[in-house]
Formats: C-alpha cells, sequence, structure tokens
C-alpha cells in the first residue's frame, strides 16, 4: 500500500484531496446523513493542522446537463456542513478548474480549505450526457475510457495545476478511473501522492486482514441478488468455514432445491448459479446454511399482516425477513467466529416489521467483535442497517462504499490505488 497522508510534507503546500461527500439531501437540499463527511475528517485535519492547505474535490449525484443542476448537484450544503464540522468556514470554489478557481485556490492560507465545486458539473470527469428536450431522457452520449479523450485529458492538467501534492480518501469511488481518481494523480506523479486514512483502513480491512483470516471465519450475505455477492462468495470461499444466507437471495437458493417460495422475488435466470454455489462450498467443505424460518406477508406496503412461516413459504405470501428460529440459529453461529464478513440485511430492515433478523445477527457480530472477532460490513445497505439497529459503533470496520467494497472483497485491484505508488 502506497505512503498515508500523515507522511507527506504538507506545510506551505497545496494538497489536492479526492473525497466522497456524495451525501443524501432531502427535498430542500439539507444533509439527511453526513456520515461520510465525518469519515474524511481525520484526513482533512491532519493537512490543516500542519500548515496544509486542503484542496477538497467530490462528485455529488448525477447531473443529467440540465442547466437547472448547477444548484439542484451543488455541493453548498456540503461545504457549510464540512465548515461546522472542522470549526472554520470552508469556501466553495466556482468550480473545479479555471481562472475564478485558481485565484480561490492561490488567496488559501495555510491551515485552511476550500472546496472545489461538483466533478460531475464539469462534463469530464465520468462521462457526456445529454437531455432530450421533447421526452426529457437522459441519454449517454460518450463514455471516455481513456484519459487521451480532450475534455477528460483537460479537466485533469486543470485540477493538477490547482495541488502540488495529492491524497486519495475516496473509498466509495476507487473503484472507477474517474478523472479526479486517476487522472490527476498520474500527473502530479507518486511520489508526491498518499491514501488518506479512511482509504488506508479499507484496505487493511477488506483486503489484509482478510488474506489470511482467524479461523472460524463467518460470512454472512443477504440482500437481493446473488448475482451481486457471487464475485465475493467465489473470491473467499477457499477461506470460508461457514457461509450463512439471508435476505431475498435466499429465496434463488430455496428455489433453486425445490423449496417453495411463494411470491418472493427470486433470481430465476440465477437458480443454476445457485446451485454452482451450494457445490462448490461442499466441495470446499464450507457450511453453507439457509434460513429455516421466515416472516412473510401478502404485501410490503402492509406490514401488519405478517406471520412466521416454517420450512417454505406458503403460496401468495412473500418473505421479508429471516424468522426468529433462524436469527437464533446464526446467532449461535456466530459466538465462536474470529472473523466475519457480512454483506447485505438478512431482511427488509427498513421497515420495522422486517427489522428484527438482522436486529438478532447484528448484536451477535457487535457480541462476537466485543470478544475479540474481527468483523468486516459492507457498504450501503449493509453499513445503513448496521446505524439503524444500533450496532455501528462496536464493529471492527463498517465500510464507506457499496460498490468498492464489493470489488475489494472479490479481489479486484483499482487503477486509483495503484497510481498512488
Amino acid at each position: 500500500m502506497a505512503k498515508t497522508v500523515d507522511q507527506l510534507t504538507v506545510k506551505g503546500k497545496r494538497v489536492l484531496m479526492r473525497v466522497d461527500f456524495n451525501v443524501p439531501q432531502d427535498d430542500s437540499g439539507a444533509i439527511t446523513d453526513d456520515r461520510r463527511i465525518r469519515m474524511a475528517l481525520p484526513s482533512i485535519r491532519n493537512v490543516l493542522e500542519r500548515g496544509g492547505r486542503a484542496i477538497l474535490m467530490s462528485h455529488l449525484g448525477r447531473p443529467s446537463g440540465d442547466p437547472a443542476d448547477a444548484k439542484t448537484y451543488s455541493l453548498a450544503p456540503v461545504a457549510k456542513r464540512l465548515g461546522e464540522l472542522l470549526g472554520q468556514a470552508v469556501t466553495l470554489a466556482p468550480g473545479c478548474t479555471g481562472p475564478a478557481v485558481r485565484k480561490a485556490v492561490d488567496a488559501l492560507k495555510d491551515g485552511k480549505a476550500i472546496l472545489l465545486e461538483n466533478l460531475r458539473l464539469a462534463g469530464s470527469e465520468v462521462e457526456s450526457k445529454k437531455k432530450d428536450k421533447k421526452t426529457g431522457e437522459v441519454k449517454l452520449v460518450k463514455k471516455w475510457t481513456s484519459f487521451e479523450e480532450q475534455g477528460a485529458a483537460d479537466m485533469a492538467k486543470g485540477i493538477a495545476e490547482l495541488g502540488e501534492l495529492y491524497v486519495n480518501d475516496a473509498f466509495g469511488t476507487c473503484h472507477r478511473d474517474h478523472v479526479s481518481m486517476v487522472g490527476v494523480p498520474a500527473l502530479l506523479g507518486a511520489d508526491k501522492c498518499a491514501a488518506g486514512f479512511l482509504v488506508r483502513k479499507e484496505v487493511e480491512y477488506l483486503q489484509e486482514k482478510l488474506a489470511k483470516p482467524a479461523k472460524p471465519f463467518v460470512m454472512i450475505m443477504g440482500g437481493a441478488k446473488v448475482s451481486d455477492k457471487i464475485g465475493v462468495i467465489e473470491n473467499l470461499l477457499d477461506k470460508v468455514d461457514v457461509l450463512l444466507i439471508g435476505g431475498a437471495m435466499s429465496y434463488t437458493f430455496m428455489k433453486a432445491a425445490g423449496v417453495p417460495t411463494g411470491n418472493s422475488l427470486v433470481e430465476t435466470d440465477k437458480l443454476d448459479l445457485a446451485n454452482h454455489i451450494r457445490e462448490k462450498a461442499k466441495t470446499a467443505g464450507v457450511r453453507l446454511e439457509l434460513p429455516v424460518d421466515f416472516v412473510v406477508g401478502d404485501d410490503l406496503k402492509n406490514p401488519t399482516a405478517t406471520s412466521v412461516a416454517v420450512g417454505r413459504i406458503p403460496d401468495g405470501k412473500e418473505g421479508f425477513d429471516i424468522g426468529p428460529a433462524t436469527a437464533k440459529k446464526y446467532a449461535e453461529v456466530l459466538k465462536s467466529a474470529k472473523t466475519i464478513v457480512w454483506n447485505g440485511p438478512v431482511g427488509v430492515f427498513e421497515t420495522p416489521a422486517y427489522r428484527e433478523g438482522t436486529r438478532v445477527v447484528a448484536e451477535a457480530v457487535a457480541a462476537a467483535t466485543d470478544a475479540g472477532a474481527v468483523s468486516v460490513i459492507g457498504g450501503g445497505d449493509s453499513a445503513s442497517a448496521m446505524e439503524v439497529v444500533g450496532v455501528d459503533q462496536r464493529l471492527s470496520h463498517i465500510s464507506t462504499g457499496g460498490g468498492a467494497s464489493l470489488e475489494l472483497l472479490e479481489g479486484k485491484q483499482f487503477n486509483s490505488l495503484k497510481v498512488l505508488g
């Protein structure tokens, strides 16, 4: 792994730092969850407290190219919230390249921070899109795959000229070969680049600690789709002792085994894949567990009409959570675990009626962590579930990146990390 931000000499230097401030907002633009901002604070403070000048950059949402995007996807609310957390005002630049931005950066003093405007508003960070005036449909005009594409190359050069050093602390986009992730550090050179503390921790837990995991190693796979998790399962299966299946993906496994699933969500085109995983687990000596009971209902919109089904899901019913016997069984397995990887909730945790399975399993993971186990939780819905059930502070690591955490668990290598040296 590359050097970290604290190994750079930052005093009096302009430090470009890629962060992930892609935070959710309500209709009024107010930030509803600032976790990603808070997770970047250690790296930002490290630069500021040592006399560096932090030039922060991030994307927000998926702008379509509509003129209204300039306001809808502005990072102004983020700059305000970041200033509150840092205890000092954070200037929002009028863009991410150009003379006006350069002037604002040149005015920056040691120990101060500026936030460039949403990178994706510039157009070349990811791809070019155009909104059809008649239908309102947003179409992809051109997606670049090389920094030789002129718009991307110009943007990379324009941003790189703003700084003298570069720090990547945006794990959530580390799996993307975007201008700010790969193009900018490539221009500055590896000797002037480093990883932020958050990226360093993500790699440590999602990759390094799983290279030789302490045993027993228990993996919990939930969420909706088997197809989303196949890469992770296949990459770690030779290291895992027990694989616990939950969430809607368990219904695909059941259907593949000929067990009735009622109206539950099933990936009918992945039945062979589910059987392949079961056979592969059996060959590898991995104990694969499926739910033995389920919290079922008629409709997700009517969570009061629920019941517990055992062994199978009745016709006309749909499974929304693992049942109490399954939750107890999984919790018992987790008691002896020394390494735990969990990706995907085991039920529709957003709805209180279907949250109990996730809560019981999460409490068991937290208890195992309290006893010395290493627990690694995927990002996205998995991270949200841990906060909702109140165990997030008791776990070893909760990833800030959904897609990025999955790809790292799959064993993939990221160009955004390679370019750091």
